[in-house]
């Protein structure tokens, strides 16, 4: 990593070169064995990517996974604020705060006195050895997860995503569903599609980031989110026909109104799976990248999305989701009608006044969601 950031130009490539010293020379310290991946070396990175990015070196000890077919249910969907893990990166690498604000301007983390990813919740599903395929397990603490995250005013955006590689969700657990009796699946499956709306009615923006597989009601857990990003690599569809079945978890509606009614119907009739780029091509998600050594590209992207959303009005936010939402499903006289409603929930706020205030002062605005 020295190596690389030792040849940008000038006092700053010093400082980087310094900077890169001084972190190899902590992490030796604090996490023997293990290295930045390549991927990063050299690269600004802000403060959730440095604690998240450690892997083994050569001959070091690895780091003890995540799951394993032993692990806890209630590891199988970990939710993370990230202004929480932020706060401490200074703990793990102290010898970074007094380089924080000049190497990383655009993240910067509380402990330089500015915040990068406060209101970031990611939700993490975790169930590696059941391809995070809808448990009811899982379907209970999605439920649970959404509950306490759509009434927290902190709380700005969204991500889902896989902690497994190559996996982001294979549909319903089908093996716990082939020991369900018929009158045991469509209660189930009503508890699946109810946990997805709720996903698509949370007050604030959600993304998903598909670094891998997404079928059924995977796809459908993604088509509940306002955006979609995915890696190149990734593999979506909508296959229940193949299983003599047919979408249940919103995908017969929400599709079509994603890519449109024709080929929504030519992919489901078909059970078609799409790679990355065909998704794009298609309007079925937003970006497409390729791949990383991390297996992490959609995420990254999801995190540099919501980090552009932030410094944006809380309560604009909110409502510009609920205009849009509810204007989607009606004509266009009836959405100008909510459209100026929800505006008119803007104009009393003290937001809206701290906005025209810091656009004089030639100055970023300081907003409080009031």
């Amino acid at each position: 990593m020295a190596a690389a950031v030792a040849a940008a130009p000038g006092a700053l490539g010093s400082l980087h070169a310094g900077c890169a010293r001084l972190v190899a020379a902590c992490s030796a310290r604090l996490c023997p064995g293990l290295r930045l991946p390549r991927s990063l070396a050299g690269r600004r990175v802000g403060p959730a990517i440095w604690a998240q990015g450690w892997v083994p070196a050569a001959g070091g000890p690895a780091p003890k996974r995540g799951y394993s077919s032993e692990m806890k249910t209630e590891d199988e969907l970990r939710v993370r604020h990230l202004e929480e893990e932020n706060r401490d990166c200074h703990q793990v690498f102290p010898c970074l705060k007094p380089f924080h604000v000049l190497l990383y301007p655009q993240h910067p983390c509380p402990s330089c006195q500015v915040d990068c990813s406060r209101g970031i919740v990611v939700l993490g599903i975790n169930r590696a050895y059941g391809k995070n395929a809808l448990s009811k397990n899982l379907i209970k603490m999605l439920s649970k997860a959404v509950d306490a995250l759509k009434s927290d005013k902190k709380v700005r955006t969204i991500i889902i995503r896989s902690e497994v590689p190559g996996i982001f969700c294979a549909g319903a657990d089908l093996k716990e569903r082939a020991k369900m009796s018929s009158s045991e699946v469509g209660p189930f499956v009503s508890k699946i599609r109810a946990v997805i709306n709720d996903i698509a009615n949370l007050p604030v923006p959600t993304i998903a980031a598909i670094d891998g597989l997404a079928l059924g009601g995977g796809l459908e857990l993604a088509l509940a989110c306002d955006i979609r990003v995915a890696a190149s690599s990734a593999k979506m569809g909508l296959v229940e026909t193949k299983l003599a079945i047919i979408p249940g978890g919103g995908g017969t509606q929400r599709l079509p109104r994603a890519i449109g009614m024709s080929l929504a119907k030519e992919l489901i009739f078909s059970a078609r799976v799409l790679d990355g780029q065909e998704a794009k091509a298609v309007g079925l998600i937003s970006h497409v990248l390729e791949q990383n050594q991390e297996g992490d590209a959609a995420y990254r992207k999801a995190l540099d999305l919501a980090r552009e959303f932030l410094p944006q009005g809380p309560v604009a936010m909110r409502v510009a989701k609920l205009a849009i939402n509810q204007g989607m499903e009606v004509d266009l006289v009836t959405g100008l009608a909510i459209e100026e409603a929800c505006y008119a929930q803007t104009i009393p706020t003290k937001d809206r006044l701290e906005g025209l205030l810091a656009f004089k002062e030639k100055r970023p605005p300081r907003y409080k969601g009031e």
